[in-house]
């Protein structure tokens, strides 16, 4: 007999859901009086958060929303969004923050997949979601964010329930709801597959936990601290840090739109000491003009993420005062599983063997119990030579619940017990991960991804194009940007602002080809076009 497993089982003293709705709670009863957003002329204490929260998932459950019911988001950095990522699983409902840059045929997409009973948007995106609306099949509830400070000119209602109003429909006093498993779905979000159409990626209340949980290990986040949302809250729910900045009862300092002065002005303004974002960010910041840079008071820590950057902007932030680090992740992992930490032995390294280090993608978070570059053929490591090629798999608490509504493609993504990110990369004989090249044909272009098949698709719909293939090149500001290869069907003719104009129909701004080469494309024997041929030709064209 295992004494062990004798009289000794779960009951509700001993076993708790984890969730990160329990850090709210926390900060509210701890650190009531302590502003906890801060937003142009608007701040809120963590008491005043819990309460806005409380009443908004009241006011949700009022008009029928339960558990399991999507409640979808499309808004810009501000409070509403923030508070979303706690009001809607109060109620036991999941978040969907949508990408902010999609266009109406997306977004219908996502609606209708999602089965989303209501959308939260702000009224900058009247236009794209009235053209959305006209493709969606169920009813939804629109609840207008009316940003007062955001100074639009034509603020046009899109729904008949205005945010602030909404709110107030809600009782202080709502009992709002744990979930009664911590597997229990908290987020939805939707990543650019290798297919036109997105794939929703389910998280759970668990892995939303512990991710929070580990970014600020991993982070050496201190209490207190003042967080500048520059990462948008709809990519891996703000990295997860809405969850995070609870646990720690930081300050969220909220920017709607990347703006270099401002983010100078903030960081001096609200003695910011940490914040995020893709490297096209940090490029802007260390590139910007003298006289929109502000000198910095104190050291500010910074997390890169969304693309490999290059060496060279380590060493340009420093300049400045960021102490930048190098993370890793994939939507289907709620952010960011992989870290260059930095070792102290390599402090006497030369500047640019130091910048190498710091750009590679680098070792498991503490929240991650295995990250490992494998042969995908035979499922073993491969050596830590810093040669051989493998590609990334991932296992632990951190992996998504799944693919919304797709279990084939879940179950592909799984093989073998471990995530497949489709990254390929080699390990350094430290242990360091550092990413060589994709095996998908994703682009990933100022942090967002860029599906290849569906700008191929698009093009493909114009009159005089016989067929077209899309592949990443190499750019300066944007780390990587479309560039489409075109062979025309014989006797007719095009230009390259013709195929742009074309594709910006249906596509948006973000997706459109930046270059357009009219060129027989290279094949194999089969008919199937050689896409590494054509990625050599795009280099060349940098």
């Amino acid at each position: 007999m295992n004494h062990y497993e004798t009289n000794l089982d779960k009951n509700d003293a001993n076993y708790v859901p984890l969730t990160p709705l329990s850090f709210l709670e926390r900060a509210k009863d701890i650190y009531p009086n302590y502003e906890a957003v801060v937003y142009e002329s608007r701040k809120y204490t963590w008491s005043e958060v819990y309460k806005r929260c409380v009443k908004f998932a009241s006011a949700l459950e009022k008009i029928g929303i339960k558990t399991g019911d999507t409640v979808s988001v499309l808004a810009f950095n501000t409070p509403e969004i923030f508070e979303a990522h706690y009001s809607i699983p109060m109620v036991g409902a999941v978040i969907n923050a949508i990408n902010t840059r999609l266009d109406s045929k997306t977004i219908s997409y996502i609606l209708n997949h999602s089965e989303a009973k209501v959308l939260i948007v702000d009224r900058q995106f009247h236009d794209v979601i009235k053209k959305a609306l006209e493709d969606v099949k169920q009813e939804i509830k629109i609840i207008d964010i009316d940003d007062k400070d955001a100074n639009l000119k034509d603020s046009k209602a899109i729904g008949s329930l205005e945010y602030e109003d909404f709110l107030n429909t809600g009782d202080e006093g709502y009992t709002w709801k744990l979930p009664k498993d911590e597997w229990q779905a908290i987020a939805l979000g939707y990543t650019s597959g290798t297919t036109g159409n997105p794939k929703g990626v389910v998280y759970h209340h668990r892995g939303s936990y512990l991710m929070a949980t580990g970014s600020a290990v991993a982070w050496n986040m201190p209490n207190k601290l003042n967080f500048l949302y520059t990462v948008p809250m709809f990519h891996c729910n703000g990295w997860c840090y809405p969850w995070t900045m609870s646990m720690i009862h930081g300050r969220v300092i909220c920017l709607r739109n990347i703006d270099v002065k401002k983010i100078f002005e903030l960081i001096d303004k609200y003695e910011v000491t940490h914040f995020g974002g893709a490297p096209i960010v940090l490029n802007m910041l260390a590139n910007a003009p003298k006289d929109q840079q502000k000198e910095l008071k104190r050291k500010v820590y910074v997390l890169t993420a969304g693309a490999p950057p290059p060496s060279i902007i380590f060493e340009k932030m420093k300049k400045l005062g960021f102490e930048v680090m190098h993370v890793y992740g994939l939507t289907e992992t709620y952010g960011h599983i992989l870290q260059c930490a930095w070792n102290d032995e390599w402090d006497g390294l030369d500047q640019d063997n130091q910048n190498e280090i710091k750009a590679r993608q680098g070792v498991r978070y503490p929240n991650t119990e295995g990250v490992v570059v494998m042969d995908p053929e035979t499922m073993k490591p491969i050596p830590h030579d810093g040669k051989t090629m493998g590609e990334i798999m991932i296992r632990g608490n951190v992996v998504m619940k799944g693919y919304f509504k797709d279990k084939e493609a879940t179950e592909k993504s799984m093989e073998g017990g471990w995530f497949h990110s489709g990254d390929l990369a080699v390990t350094h004989p430290s242990g360091y991960i550092k990413i060589q090249d994709r095996s998908k044909d994703i682009i990933i272009s100022g942090g967002e991804n860029i599906s290849s098949i569906e700008i191929e698709n698009t093009i493909s719909k114009h009159p005089a194009v016989s067929l077209a293939a899309v592949v990443a090149k190499p750019d300066e500001k944007w780390g990587e940007t479309p560039c489409a290869f075109v062979e025309l069907i014989e006797g007719k003719s095009s230009t390259e602002e013709e195929i742009i104009t074309f594709c910006r129909e249906t596509l948006a701004g973000f997706k459109l080809p930046k270059k357009v080469v009219f060129a027989p494309l290279p094949k194999t024997s089969t008919g199937k076009i050689q896409k590494f041929e054509l990625r050599k030709q795009a280099k060349e064209l940098s």
